[in-house]
């Protein structure tokens, strides 16, 4: 564990995590002084671990969590998986970014969900007496619902504007409610919800008919992609991004006791 930042009030450590498949890097962040503190796995978005995530990371130590932020694609590349800001708007651009995307699937998301939860319980600074938190940003939305299913360690569980919760194929994250023991937060973008209005009614009947507590807003007009600063193009909603990120910290302090 190298010590990548020790401020006033936080810790901040760059950490090595063994899985089936390697080694992962990723960002380990946590209140400086006496713990423990409940664990928290954040899953970021297609653009993976970089400043805009860390400081996601910083923040959230400082509200007394313990959280674990992941390279989702260290089978491929050590973070900053791309080395200059990316515009999903630019086909070219998009196009190199799906192709990290691309390398994951739903046992890798199985594989890595589980070697990182067993990861934060192994760490003195965790609290293993309290459920472990779970959110994800755009493809972190479906990764939070596959590591939400994985163990009822996971105390609660937050999507924002996550992308394909609701799909036709066989393996759909919404077909894992009846696996979930958290309660979920799943936060829609406007434009999401647009193209594909009954996802969201899909997922409610899915998680109701599992009784799997949960709250499913649609965030009007956010975009996709609203809560994460560095997004392209003012997608970025301050307003809207507070408002999330208030919800989820009401969810933590409820569900991760």
């Amino acid at each position: 564990m190298d010590d990548h930042s020790n401020r006033a009030g936080d810790e901040e450590h760059d950490v090595e995590i063994k899985t089936p498949a390697g080694t992962a890097d990723a960002a380990f962040f946590h209140p400086s002084g006496n713990g423990p503190w409940p664990g928290v796995l954040l899953w970021p978005d297609a653009f993976g671990l970089r400043p805009a995530m860390r400081d996601m990371g910083r923040r959230l130590a400082a509200e007394g969590y313990a959280v674990l932020v992941p390279n989702p694609f260290y089978r491929t590349r050590k973070a900053p998986v791309f080395s200059r800001p990316m515009d999903f708007a630019v086909p070219a651009e998009r196009e190199e970014i799906m192709k990290f995307v691309g390398t994951l699937n739903q046992d890798t998301v199985f594989t890595d969900g589980g070697a990182f939860l067993a990861w934060l319980d192994q760490q003195p600074q965790v609290n293993k007496r309290a459920k472990i938190g779970v959110q994800g940003y755009c493809m972190g939305g479906p990764l939070t619902v596959r590591t939400a299913s994985l163990s009822e360690r996971v105390g609660a569980g937050a999507s924002f504007h996550g992308g394909g919760l609701v799909t036709q194929a066989p393996d759909s994250p919404h077909l894992l409610a009846p696996k979930i023991k958290a309660e979920m937060l799943i936060a829609v973008a406007a434009n999401d919800d647009e193209r594909d209005p009954q996802a969201k009614v899909k997922l409610k009947e899915a998680f109701d008919a599992a009784k799997v507590k949960n709250k499913i807003e649609v965030y009007n007009g956010a975009r996709h992609g609203w809560c994460v600063k560095d997004m392209a193009g003012g997608i970025y909603n301050e307003a809207a991004a507070e408002k999330a990120w208030a919800e989820l910290l009401a969810l933590y302090k409820r569900a991760l006791v």
